[in-house]
């Protein structure tokens, strides 16, 4: 029995062509009375199927925990000479949590038009918060492992577990987010 390991949109290198594509579609071969499909091919848009032998997949670098990233988007309701004041007139920031460009975090208009400066250093701190989550959970991992730590160094590192810990509870009850649920 087959199982299908890329999904529609992925993006993967086609190593029979030596070029990047997406997937166009996923297509499942089925056999009569078998409950599972026996091969999956995909449909990459290059002129034939591919099976996942001939597919590899992007590779999501592991020192980057986040795909957050601050992107530019038009401002629709003012031109660039009416926010000329702004630090890049005529856009605002959108800091896009997710690698397919969905999703994220944006500010109205009147928010940003009050003070611009601000809202941008709050859009790279939140691109940033991946990165800044790592780091955290490293010095709590690493203060724990060390005994002979000074009390600054465990001051901090409790200062990091906390904040691990408030990030990761949950919403209605302040507990946890049991690992498997992440």
């Amino acid at each position: 029995m087959a199982k299908a390991v890329f999904h529609k949109h992925q993006r993967v290198f086609v190593r029979p062509v030596g070029t990047w594509a997406l997937i166009e579609r996923v297509k499942p071969q089925w056999v009569k009375d078998v409950e599972e499909p026996v091969r999956i091919y995909y449909d990459c848009g290059l002129g034939r199927d591919f099976v996942t032998d001939e597919l590899s997949a992007e590779a999501m670098d592991q020192a980057d925990p986040g795909h957050w990233r601050v992107m530019r988007a038009h401002n629709k309701w003012q031109t660039p000479e009416e926010c000329a004041h702004h630090p890049q007139p005529g856009t605002y920031p959108v800091v896009v949590t997710d690698a397919q460009n969905w999703g994220g975090w944006r500010v109205p208009g009147a928010e940003y038009d009050r003070d611009p400066n601000r809202i941008e250093q709050q859009a790279r701190l939140i691109a940033q918060g991946p990165r800044l989550m790592a780091i955290a959970e490293a010095l709590a991992r690493l203060a724990a492992e060390d005994t002979d730590a000074s009390p600054e160094w465990m001051a901090l590192a409790r200062r990091a577990r906390d904040v691990v810990r408030s990030v990761k509870a949950r919403p209605d009850t302040g507990s946890p987010i049991p690992a498997a649920a992440e």
